[in-house]
């Protein structure tokens, strides 16, 4: 199958697509591999638009259409997350390969459904964020069973809102493929920078550490309205979210999806033990080494140039984490070789949201139910 060249679609022309799936996809260096063949956004006119800057064949408004044209072999759903398990399990119907742009699904009994669906009619599915191909992550999992910092007591890890959504360039403008409407994280299901954000260094933690527990959490709005555009909207998804999570034998770990604030540096996470802590990409307030690390400092785009696929021009578009982890399903399909990055993975750390939520709901612990 190595000289199988996939056909590939884009379903949801928003943020991640216009600033770097669509980018990196359109590359005449991966026409060797896959061929970027259709884009659907059901926005007026931001299909259309999309697929003649980036050179797509087809342009669909209606996703049943874009699966009913047989026109692609695999696809990215990179829509609003509440719609992601609609979409994908009607793709994996049509016989289709599936990457999710996080999160893959809001509940474990959906991911459950379409890894029995994938599994039934021999097809592949890769859910971002694929953490544990980074080299810096693979070297903290490594310091730490080598021992490090002593024997590890506890972790913390997670992300805050703030305005970043609001403010990216894409979402300013009037044309269609620039006027796209973040509001959609502010709604459930699939809104709140749990799934959206925090969802990235769960899948650090979960990778490092290995499966989690069991969890509790405390968990509401904090902010009832959001200002986009001059227009305040209302907010329905939780915001602010505090987990307690068990590892077993009385490792602990505290995730936050918040809107404001930090305890951790970006999406990494912070480990602590007896003897020592890494904090980042530091062990003891010492950078630690790991295979690029030079390169990384030097480029703005920082460790993302690391990853397996990203050379050449692919270092300077944004989004490579994702174009990486598109990347390993193409990889997967053409020659076999299953990737790390795992619907399984995603799936436990949905169990984790999930059972947060229900956890501060009911005020009782939650027993996790998945592995990986």
């Amino acid at each position: 199958m190595h000289d199988t060249i996939v056909r590939f679609g884009i379903v949801g022309a928003g943020s991640v697509s216009i600033r770097g799936l669509l980018p990196h996809l359109s590359q005449p260096d991966l026409h060797d591999r896959l061929r970027l063949v259709a884009v659907c956004d059901p926005a007026p006119g931001r299909a259309a638009a999309a697929a003649a800057r980036f050179g797509c064949e087809y342009a669909f408004t209606d996703y049943s259409d874009m699966l009913a044209a047989g026109v692609v072999d695999a696809l990215t759903i990179a829509t609003p997350i509440g719609l992601h398990y609609e979409q994908g399990r009607m793709a994996l119907e049509a016989g289709v390969h599936v990457h999710f742009n996080k999160t893959m699904t809001t509940t474990v009994a959906e991911a459950t459904d379409l890894i029995e669906r994938a599994a039934a009619r021999n097809l592949k599915i890769v859910a971002s964020p694929g953490e544990m191909l980074r080299p810096h992550n693979q070297r903290i999992k490594q310091l730490i069973a080598e021992g490090a910092i002593g024997t590890l007591c506890w972790a913390a890890c997670g992300a805050a809102f703030g305005r970043y959504h609001e403010e990216e360039p894409v979402r300013q403008g009037a044309d269609p493929l620039m006027n796209i409407d973040p509001t959609w994280y502010y709604r459930k299901p699939g809104g709140g920078p749990l799934y959206d954000m925090t969802v990235y260094s769960l899948h650090a933690l979960t990778g490092i550490l290995g499966p989690a527990r069991r969890v509790t959490a405390m968990s509401g709005v904090r902010l009832r309205e959001r200002e986009f555009a001059g227009v305040m909207h209302p907010v329905e998804a939780d915001d602010n979210t505090l987990i307690l999570i068990d590892f077993g034998d009385t490792i602990f770990a505290l995730a936050y999806g918040t809107p404001a604030g930090s305890l951790t540096e970006g999406f990494g996470g912070s480990y602590f033990g007896v003897s020592g802590s890494i904090t980042g990409r530091k062990l003891n307030g010492q950078p630690f080494d790991y295979p690029g690390r030079s390169d990384a400092e030097a480029h703005p785009h920082g460790d993302q140039i690391l990853l397996p696929h990203v050379v050449g021009v692919h270092r300077e578009i944004e989004e490579q984490h994702v174009w990486e982890d598109i990347m390993q399903l193409i990889d997967w399909i053409r020659d076999g070789t299953p990737t790390i990055v795992t619907a399984e993975h995603a799936r436990h750390v949905i169990d984790i949201i999930e059972s947060a939520y229900r956890a501060a709901a009911t005020g009782c612990t939650q027993e996790l139910t998945t592995t990986f």
